[in-house]
């Protein structure tokens, strides 16, 4: 599986949380960027702390690139949040080389698909490049009285997961299985972390269970 050099750029993305080998994003081992900001704000969304725009790292498209196709043994791409297509341009740059890497592209949007073609159609820079880029994507506001609890690695009821390429087969048995959580002590700026991440319903489940037993 050929894993070319990126191309050069000065696109950046304002980044909130890596996971660089999880397999609760998405179809086997992948390489997860949670992005920082969403302009939708859905109540009960399972990262309030991306919601804002102020806040993250922000890191080139290019050298981003480069970490996800030189980590060993992933076979894609996830981009979360926040919102990706808020980043769209950067995002965009971003998905098209680890394509051209050889590694597949998910993308959970709360906007749904039909929003985000009309945002191409209005010619919002980078919506269209992004949804070109993408294999997967699971689109649509998270809705906290729906949990899906059937499909995997959907939030709510209302959501969708689009095949927008012919890499994924919708009678993947990877794609039928039950929701995970993972749960993983980091080191942060202050010490040692722990973050939650998988399915949204647990995953809060979990976190507030944490919270209540360190308060």
């Amino acid at each position: 599986r050929g894993r070319g050099a990126c191309l050069r750029s000065v696109a950046s993305l304002v980044v909130a949380q890596i996971g660089d080998d999880t397999e609760a994003e998405g179809p086997g081992r992948r390489f997860a960027i949670w992005v920082q900001g969403c302009p939708l704000r859905c109540p009960g969304c399972c990262n309030p702390e991306m919601l804002r725009f102020e806040g993250g790292e922000r890191v080139e498209a290019q050298d981003l690139a480069a970490r996800v196709l030189s980590t060993p043994g992933i076979e894609g791409l996830s981009l979360l949040g926040g919102e990706p297509f808020a980043q769209a341009e950067a995002a965009a740059e971003l998905a098209e080389a680890v394509r051209a890497g050889g590694l597949s592209v998910m993308v959970y949007s709360g906007f749904t698909l039909a929003e985000l073609e009309d945002k191409k159609r209005r010619g919002e820079p980078g919506v269209g490049a992004l949804l070109a880029a993408c294999d997967l994507l699971v689109d649509g506001r998270y809705e906290r009285d729906r949990p899906e609890r059937r499909r995997r690695w959907i939030g709510s009821e209302n959501q969708v997961l689009h095949f927008l390429s012919d890499r994924y087969d919708p009678s993947d048995p990877r794609l039928h299985a039950e929701n995970t959580v993972e749960i993983r002590l980091k080191r942060g700026k202050t010490g040692p972390e722990v973050v939650v991440n998988g399915w949204p319903d647990l995953a809060a489940a979990v976190a507030s269970r944490r919270t209540k037993r360190t308060a």
